[in-house]
């Protein structure tokens, strides 16, 4: 069956990404670096932090103590970190992408807010409502525990108010604190896990209203990101491929990735690009922008393969990577900021947007930039 679905409806043009923000939290550690801080001597361990790909990430670490050891944060410290960094980063990304657009406060209708790495309750979206002082009125939603692929789940939610709401602003909002759902131990299960992910927080304005004020460098209209059709495939026999256990001996919940993800991911990558591509009568030579979910150098290389594409297509998700490490749900956005400031979208292009993530799941977006009025 042909789940892509279309966004343009009853003669109203589909919501646009307006503008993006980005935010990380605690400070910037290299791959050597974390590998002192963990106490690493474990050459295999250690190898696996050194091909990663990753030069650098942010994290809200304990300091050491006198012996050099990192002190230990009980569940309930994890959970207060992730609520208070979530809330710092998540409300300075959404106060940059507000700006972008010129948005103000008052005009947010709609806020979605994604998290994996932490359970709140009240949820994040009315804990920003609260400390950002956003209307009361707002309408919510909180996404928990999707996992890596969760923005492109937000931005389907998201665009299906907007065109319910055609002059109204809806925030979606991505705040992964990965630190505040590590394990620290000798096994290579934790060692994966531990070498890829990072802290920060991602924030789009959608709405299907003009701008207006949009303009590039030389005065003319700037083109924006209409997201036109979605397509989705959960690969159920790798359910449980990504996942969160309890860990008795630890207390607290440990995440697994099998192995075999990249693998699995790459063998189904083709079959929802192409039907989401078919759905608007497209092949993929047509498409010029390619912002996929930089879920490690394995899971790219993977996609790349799989869908012809060159190193230059996927520029954008391996510098993220580089820079900041796995994101979770927060990655495609932070590479969709990349494409932005690089300022290579032209009238008519087209873009895929796809994220990977706990389902097993491939969820993916076709974009296409058009000019105001």
């Amino acid at each position: 069956m042909n789940v892509s679905r279309a966004l343009v409806s009853c003669g109203r043009p589909a919501p646009a990404i307006r503008s993006v923000g980005t935010a990380v939290a605690g400070r910037a550690y290299s791959q050597p670096d974390l590998l002192e801080h963990f106490g690493v001597s474990d050459p295999k361990i250690a190898r696996l932090f050194r091909a990663s790909g990753i030069r650098r990430r942010f994290l809200t670490l304990p300091t050491p103590g006198p012996d050099g050891r990192q002190a230990e944060e009980s569940p309930g410290d994890l959970r207060d970190k992730h609520q208070r960094v979530a809330l710092e980063m998540g409300g300075q990304a959404i106060r940059t992408c507000l700006d972008r657009a010129a948005f103000g406060p008052e005009e947010v209708g709609y806020l979605c807010c994604v998290t994996t790495t932490g359970l709140l309750t009240p949820g994040l979206s009315a804990l920003l409502l609260r400390d950002m002082q956003l209307p009361a009125s707002a309408q919510r939603l909180d996404i928990v525990g999707m996992g890596c692929h969760a923005a492109m789940n937000a931005l389907a939610a998201a665009r299906a108010w907007c065109m319910a709401n055609p002059e109204a602003v809806a925030v979606v909002l991505c705040a992964e604190v990965c630190s505040a759902a590590y394990v620290y131990d000798s096994t290579v299960r934790t060692a994966v896990v531990n070498s890829l992910f990072g802290d920060g927080a991602a924030a789009v304005a959608l709405t299907c209203r003009p701008a207006g004020a949009a303009r590039e460098r030389d005065g003319g209209p700037r083109p924006v990101p209409r997201l036109l059709s979605s397509a989705s495939r959960v690969i159920v026999e790798a359910a449980e491929a990504m996942r969160y256990d309890w860990d008795d001996r630890q207390g607290r919940l440990s995440f697994f990735l099998d192995p075999q993800i990249p693998y699995v991911i790459g063998a189904h990558v083709e079959e929802v690009v192409d039907r989401l591509l078919a759905g608007a009568g497209l092949r993929r030579s047509a498409v010029r922008h390619w912002l996929v979910h930089g879920g490690g150098k394995k899971v790219v290389d993977a996609v790349r393969v799989n869908l012809r594409l060159t190193r230059h297509d996927v520029r954008h998700t391996m510098g993220v990577l580089r820079d900041y490490g796995n994101l979770s749900s927060g990655s495609v956005l932070f590479s969709y900021e990349r494409l932005v400031e690089e300022g290579a979208a032209r009238e008519g292009d087209y873009g895929v947007v796809m994220a990977m993530g706990p389902g097993s799941a491939i969820e993916t977006a076709l974009v296409r930039w058009e000019k105001e009025a």
